[in-house]
């Protein structure tokens, strides 16, 4: 009996382990019979929590709050005086020439002399009360501004305000229970985070994509004036211009306005405005319709390497001052052309982006303490700041 008892509890024993054994190892899904030709496949159960990795979270979070941008832009013709041939025969062949052209176009087109030009782009909805931010790029110069939600709302916007020295704008809807995105912290971001990019890319519809941060910081692109870019590999196509580039919790870390491309499409650089740049900029337009920046009227550039010696420098760099703006606030101040910057308002300067930085935070009217290196000699300047003048 005590035998038998024994081979009973060993065969229990061994026939739970050989079970335990292909549950582990067994494909993850239960069988199932489909089509009447007795083909068994396996089909995964169904789970309400998501995979280990996985940012349907995050994407959920931050899509509501990302819009599709619709502009258009009536064409401009030329005035019907141009066509009378009195009046024609003083501009000659040229102008027949360029009307020929303009004409085949519109034929092209569909002959329509009101047909619009349209284009597209994403935005973010970044308060209750309708404010949207976008790339100034996306609205700049557009006659109609359409916004559509994800959840299929369409409302007409307006221009808030245009920043185009940081590529931004602000528009604005009239929508209830609008959906808001969650301004994140740049400055907890690392190389090496994964981010979202949301958008429309190609007019196809909302898109999300991966990939992570590639650099920090990126300046002397000559895309913007102001420039402090995120450098991402999230995939960045025509029409994610404006739309939001968020962390891995849904924040938004940046607004999408840029890709480096031979080709125009994606090909693993793209950039966006950091949210720290975007919250100065949305705050100003918002209060006041603009952006109000200091300027002090000068034309610079970095020192290089091999120039230090010769500049008497303690220093490997730091922007040098090509020329002064006649009666502008430095030259009132007495800055020349060879002196070095370095510091604005007791802050050492490093370069000429930081420097552009630097002196577009001070408040026009006030005075700035600022230092120059004049012949190997440190030299002190109080400089009344002067009001940026609107870029070109």
């Amino acid at each position: 009996m005590r035998r038998f008892w024994l081979l009973f509890a060993q065969t229990v024993t061994i026939a739970l382990a050989l079970y335990f054994v292909y549950g582990a190892l067994r494909p993850a899904g239960h069988a199932r019979l489909l089509g009447g030709n007795g083909t068994v496949v396996l089909e995964a159960a169904r789970v309400d929590t998501p995979a280990p990795v996985s940012y349907r979270d995050a994407a959920g979070r931050a899509m509501p709050a990302v819009v599709n941008i619709l502009t258009s832009q009536k064409r401009k013709h030329a005035a019907p005086l141009l066509k009378d041939p009195f009046f024609k025969k003083f501009f000659g062949e040229r102008h027949q020439q360029r009307q020929e052209g303009q004409d085949s176009e519109d034929e092209e087109d569909g002959g329509d002399d009101d047909e619009d030009q349209a284009s597209l782009g994403s935005g973010v909805i970044v308060s209750p009360q309708g404010y949207i931010l976008t790339n100034n790029h996306v609205v700049e110069g557009a006659d109609q501004i359409d916004v559509v939600l994800a959840d299929g709302r369409k409302a007409a916007a307006t221009v808030v305000g245009l920043d185009p020295e940081t590529d931004l704008a602000v528009i604005k809807i009239k929508l209830d229970n609008l959906p808001v995105i969650v301004l994140g912290h740049i400055e907890q971001a690392r190389v090496g985070d994964v981010v979202l990019a949301i958008g429309n890319p190609f007019g196809v519809g909302q898109t999300v994509t991966m990939g992570i941060i590639s650099a920090l910081g990126r300046n002397n692109l000559h895309i913007n004036h102001f420039e402090n870019f995120i450098q991402t590999d999230a995939s960045i196509n025509f029409g994610n211009s404006g739309g939001a580039l968020v962390d891995t919790r849904g924040n938004l870390l940046g607004i999408n306005s840029a890709i480096y491309s031979q080709s125009g499409g994606s090909v693993g650089i793209g950039f966006a405005i950091p949210v720290s740049t975007v919250k100065s900029v949305m705050d100003e337009i918002i209060k006041s319709g603009q952006v109000v920046r200091g300027w002090i009227g000068v034309e610079t550039r970095d020192v290089l390497p091999e120039e230090v010696p010769s500049f008497e420098m303690t220093r490997s760099s730091g922007p040098f001052i090509a020329g002064v703006v006649k009666n502008g606030p430095a030259d009132r101040a007495g800055m020349k052309p060879g002196d070095i910057l370095l510091t604005v308002g007791g802050k050492a300067v490093a370069d000429t982006n930081e420097m552009l930085n630097l002196i577009a935070q001070l408040v026009p009217g006030g005075k700035s303490k600022m230092t120059v290196l004049r012949k190997g000699r440190e030299v002190p300047l109080d400089i009344v700041v002067g009001k940026r003048p609107p870029s070109k």
